[in-house]
């Protein structure tokens, strides 16, 4: 009978807690409280009580006094205004706790003989789960087993956590259901040391003692590659070599690209080998290089450790347009190497006849002057010189020369004249001079 009307009363309604002295005004007709044989039964955090009936005595109700340990201070802790009531929860119970109980009947003012005292004790908190186990070296991770819990009034699993440097614990997860038994952690940081605990709560909400602790250390970041070199003095690519990784979770590796050292690198390459060709069509191209592992699970080890520097080959210093002499059928052009990568000469000459006509005509030679036979009449023409390397790679153009063929005719011609008419002047004045020694008339 009593476990089936626990539920119909509760605590102490409230009302604050009456402290009980020696100011009782006793009616020794009032009826003394008597439990019943199995009149109490207690929990971890409520105490249950039955007694027996006095619906028949004329009493108002009866009154319930506590204290607390070895306390001789009894307070009033509930007043049941009904005198048939039976039974009474003090849910106001901490665990593994004494509490001495008395009661009284009443009416009016005037109260009954205390009851028999009865001692009780609140049973223990609620044990954890027995055995609980985490499995280290996961990545980014940590997973909890435990063994499930016996009582079947268990509903959650509260699983909480602590890191090495904190001081309170958090709760990171409910887990329902008596019989799971396991609960992963995630998105935690690398290489570094967790503790967990788990609660049990049960359906009417008691919640358990912590369980042991454990402790768990996520795997740490891949190590870092080492030995980055690239290459600098190769036409159009830059060949990059590293040493080879020995880590036993080793998947890939990533290689990253700049164009500024402390710009935004972008992936370019996913390798199983350690070594790489970046193939660029760009002569004295440079770029900046991170490289990376990432292991089975996913972790990237730190790129930034080291940051190596690569070039394609530059072109070719121009050569210097030293001299272009014009002899009347031909144009002669002379010009100094200025680079030692040079193999061979492309001469560029463009000719114009008009305002908008014009072409261009490249000549390849090994030496460092031309002579230009293949000449118009009435046409400009401009040249410029390029450095060719063994590989092809073409210079920048040298400085230009620009000659016009009739100019260069006329003034030849001028020139021509004006020496002819230069040599007759001189010839006639010497005749006058002879003249002037004639000794004819001597």
């Amino acid at each position: 009978m009593l476990a089936s009307t626990l539920i119909l009363f509760a605590g102490c309604n409230g009302a604050l807690p009456t402290p009980a002295g020696n100011e009782f005004d006793i009616d020794e007709k009032l009826p003394v409280i008597t439990l019943t044989k199995r009149g109490v039964v207690a929990d971890m955090n409520e105490i249950a009580f039955e007694w027996k009936p006095i619906g028949q005595s004329g009493a108002d109700g009866i009154k319930i006094y506590r204290s607390i340990g070895e306390s001789n201070a009894s307070y009033l802790i509930h007043t049941i205004n009904n005198r048939y009531s039976t039974h009474f929860v003090d849910l106001d119970v901490r665990p593994d706790t004494l509490y001495t109980y008395a009661f009284r009947s009443y009416k009016g003012d005037r109260v009954s003989n205390k009851s028999k005292e009865h001692r009780v004790y609140s049973k223990p908190p609620l044990p954890s789960v027995a055995w609980i186990y985490a499995i280290n070296g996961l990545p980014r991770m940590a997973k909890i087993l435990w063994r499930p819990h016996k009582s079947e009034n268990v509903e959650y699993y509260i699983i909480e956590r602590k890191t090495i440097e904190g001081d309170e614990w958090e709760k990171v997860a409910r887990v329902r259901g008596r019989l799971q038994a396991e609960y992963i952690d995630t998105d935690l940081k690398d290489k570094s040391t967790y503790r967990y605990r788990i609660r049990v709560q049960t359906f009417d909400g008691i919640l358990s003692t912590p369980s042991e602790i454990v402790k768990v250390v996520t795997k740490p970041l891949p190590p870092v590659v080492t030995g980055l070199t690239a290459t600098t003095k190769l036409p159009k690519e830059i060949r990059l070599h590293w040493n080879k990784s020995s880590y036993k979770d080793f998947e890939r590796y990533y290689l990253y690209r700049s164009e500024d050292k402390d710009g935004d690198y972008e992936l370019i390459a996913k390798l199983y080998n350690n070594y790489f060709t970046d193939r660029i069509d760009q002569d004295g191209a440079v770029y900046y290089y991170k490289i990376a592992q990432k292991d089975i699970d996913g972790l990237e080890s730190k790129k930034d450790a080291s940051v190596v520097m690569g070039a394609t080959l530059p072109k070719p210093l121009a050569p210097t347009l030293q001299d272009a002499k014009f002899t009347g059928s031909a144009i002669t052009l002379r010009w100094i190497k200025t680079d030692p990568r040079s193999v061979k000469y492309l001469v560029e000459r463009e000719e114009r006849t008009g305002w908008f006509e014009s072409k261009t005509k490249k000549f390849t030679t090994s030496q460092t002057h031309f002579v230009d036979k293949a000449l118009l009449p009435n046409t400009k023409y401009t040249y410029r010189i390029y450095a060719v390397d063994k590989y092809g790679i073409v210079s920048n153009p040298s400085n230009e020369v620009s000659i016009s063929v009739e100019e260069l005719k006329t003034n030849i011609q001028k020139t021509k004249k004006a020496l002819k008419e230069t040599v007759q002047k001189v010839k006639k004045e010497t005749a006058v001079i002879v003249d002037d020694l004639s000794l004819e008339n001597e």
